[in-house]
């Protein structure tokens, strides 16, 4: 089993302060009770505990402020702020701040922007165009007679993010115009091996070997030039469509949006300056009344235009920023079960279908809550394909890195748990199954808010 989790002790799954009122005793009873709206500010607090055998123990912890003013507005919020702050003891580290709001700039201009710091040092990667790259597990399994490294499929990246996205109404909130600027430093190489065996016995450490990221340096399948990464600045226009009830959680509604991402050569993007297109649909559809919703997303999402670096094409491009784990194909966010990065390609498409089921309603220390269970269907491949060329690899290997000649869809299926606080502060924990072993096995993931 893939496991890509944060722990959570349940002890501490709510620890709420609501700075408007006085401490409050905790209900006896929690029973299914209508909603009352929420006023001034509330907040949602979470350490962060983890383990990974090659990354460490992480350590940090998380929160998000929410701002309801006179509570006319609820449960939409007027501010929202999310700060997470988290280490593992490798050197891998998470530092993000995000804020929202439709109500700081006057006009009715939502403000959407970020700033994070993402390291990883065992960043997946398993070649491009999903399929058309072999994956062999064995050669990550130690005790298999093709044993290479834990590490084979891994690299390793560093990410500063900072973005600013606007949107304005042209028909109301519901139309809406966006813009915006976002810029990326991206540092990537191959794995430190050296610091993973830092500590630990000799019969335990990990071979250090070449790995799937230097073969395909050397193979000169990643350029010299993107190999070590680079600054990628985009502007970012688009329009949205947006008919929810509720926004982390809807009962009902549309929200659709075409965005595009140009990086063009006068920012400093040379030699890779490029265009992307992303096309998403998003649907709610409420089976019964506060119970039962049905929600689907499709997406699409390639370069039109240009050259990307490798880097970049995972990135998963949306006017809704707030992930730690911002690409794919695979992994949290859009194929759960599959390998994160499986999929990876010059143009993307995927969708999910869920079936989102409230099976406890009611309130917790002056809190409404509800618990909920949903059930998934996850597929996507690559449609565009990264121009790989075979035959800068010796023929008698090329088996070994390459599977099939095109793509075909990846399929995943599981189940997940919802806990939410006051509609907006909702913790999730999905479990999916990948449907081919060249997708891997499965996965867990514990995090905040519904993937779409």
């Amino acid at each position: 089993m893939r496991t890509c989790f944060r722990l959570i002790p349940v002890l501490y799954l709510m620890f709420l302060t609501q700075t408007s009122l006085p401490a409050q005793e905790p209900d006896t009873n929690m029973l299914p009770i209508r909603e009352k709206g929420k006023k001034g500010w509330t907040l949602g607090a979470l350490p962060v505990i983890g383990y990974d055998a090659d990354q460490g123990f992480q350590f940090g912890a998380l929160g998000q402020v929410f701002y309801y003013g006179d509570g006319s507005t609820y449960p939409e919020y007027l501010h929202t702020i999310y700060a997470e702050a988290s280490w593992f003891t490798k050197g891998g580290a998470v530092y993000q701040l995000f804020y929202d709001s439709k109500y700081l700039i006057p006009g009715n201009i939502r403000l959407t922007a970020e700033v994070s710091y993402l390291t990883e040092k065992a960043l997946d990667f398993y070649g491009f165009n999903g399929y058309q790259a072999n994956y062999i597990p064995s050669v990550a399994e130690e005790g298999s007679a093709d044993y290479i490294s834990r590490m084979f499929y891994r690299q390793q990246r560093k990410m500063l993010r900072v973005m600013a996205d606007f949107q304005g109404p042209i028909l109301g909130q519901k139309l809406r115009w966006l813009a915006g600027i976002n810029f990326f430093n991206i540092e990537t190489s191959t794995v430190d091996i050296g610091k993973i065996n830092k500590g630990k016995q000799e019969s335990k450490q990990l071979p250090d070997t070449t790995l799937l990221y230097d073969h395909y340096v050397d193979f000169g399948l990643i350029g010299r030039q993107e190999k070590s990464g680079g600054n990628i600045i985009y502007l970012k226009l688009g329009l949205v469509y947006d008919t929810r009830d509720n926004e982390a959680a809807p009962n009902r509604g549309i929200w659709s949006e075409i965005l595009l991402m140009n990086a063009p050569t006068f920012l400093g993007n040379n030699p890779y300056a490029f265009i992307k297109l992303a096309i998403t649909h998003r649907q709610y559809i409420t089976l019964v009344r506060n119970r039962l919703v049905t929600a689907y997303r499709l997406t699409y999402q390639g370069t039109i235009g240009g050259t990307a670096p490798y880097y970049i094409e995972p990135y998963m491009y949306s006017s809704w920023s707030l992930s730690t784990k911002p690409d794919g194909l695979g992994g949290s966010r859009t194929l759960r079960g599959i390998l994160r990065n499986r999929v990876v390609g010059e143009g993307i498409a995927f969708g999910n279908v869920e079936l989102r089921w409230k099976f406890l309603q009611g309130k917790l220390f002056k809190q409404n809550i509800y618990l909920g269970l949903l059930g998934f269907l996850d597929g996507g491949m690559a449609v565009q394909e990264i121009k790989v060329y075979r035959d800068l690899v010796p023929k008698d290997q090329q088996s070994f890195y390459f599977n099939k000649t095109h793509d075909s869809m990846h399929w995943s299926a599981g189940v997940g748990l919802r806990a939410a606080l006051n509609e907006n502060f909702i913790i999730s924990v999905d479990y999916g199954f990948a449907f081919d072993k060249q997708d891997g096995n499965s996965g867990l993931y514990i995090g905040i808010g519904n993937i779409f």
